[in-house]
């Protein structure tokens, strides 16, 4: 690749595309309730929230100086992030806190590039993402299915229109935003029936002395503030 093409490739990643029409973002907005509401889709979609979940308690645990030795992802949609290092102290409570808010955050991030008109940049950055967790899988269904979901961006990001490419990324925004409410709810009842007792809530509540009750609190409000935030951008509200 010679100069002039990694400087118009590089033009057309960080440069800014049209915004769609409104009719676009409702449509886009629809399609993900349709997916995120139902019991039946959402059970195969929440794979794509597991993928967020987990990628965020391994960027977190990177960042805090832990050492990420590996991701799994499994067919009932849980997930498992192992890293290495102190067990108490902020890096742990960091990492454990990263996962129920980091596909609300990823849709907030999303967001706000969309209101950029930043479609490309997005597309690039979510396949950068993907490729990076992908290094970190030690399963072969987690394999599978960060596989698919990143070759999906990869084709809609090299062979689809700007309108296609467009209301793909809004689709997969508004995804995460909404599909991000949805698991706190989802382990509080899990909680209420008896189950569930090594939730990420309930690690954080050993690790800081604080209820389960504070940590489901701050997952609620994450999500619901990166809903409300992340909502008025695509909306342009």
């Amino acid at each position: 690749m010679d100069s002039t093409t990694a400087t118009s490739l590089w033009d057309e990643i960080t440069g800014t595309q049209p915004d769609p029409g409104l009719w676009v973002v409702i449509a886009t907005l629809v399609a993900a309730l349709v997916v995120v509401v139902p019991r039946r889709p959402w059970r195969t979609a929440r794979n794509a929230i597991t993928i967020a979940h987990e990628g965020g308690h391994g960027l977190v645990a990177l960042l805090t100086g832990r050492q990420l030795t590996g991701i799994r992802l499994h067919s009932d949609t849980s997930g498992l992030t192992v890293s290495r290092g102190k067990p108490t102290g902020l890096g742990m409570i960091l990492t454990a806190a990263a996962g129920y808010t980091a596909p609300s955050l990823l849709g907030l991030g999303g967001a706000a590039l969309l209101g950029a008109g930043r479609v490309t940049l997005l597309l690039w950055l979510a396949t950068a993402l993907l490729l990076a967790l992908l290094v970190m899988i030690r399963n072969a269904y987690g394999a599978l299915t960060v596989v698919v979901t990143g070759g999906l961006f990869v084709v809609v990001s090299w062979l689809a229109g700007p309108q296609v490419q467009a209301a793909f990324a809004y689709a997969a925004v508004w995804f995460l935003l909404l599909g991000g409410v949805r698991p706190a709810f989802e382990l509080q009842a899990k909680r209420s029936r008896g189950g569930a007792g090594d939730s990420d809530a309930d690690q954080l509540a050993r690790l800081t002395h604080a209820p389960a009750g504070v940590w489901f609190f701050l997952f609620h409000m994450v999500s619901l503030c990166s809903l409300l935030g992340g909502g008025r951008w695509l909306l342009e509200l």
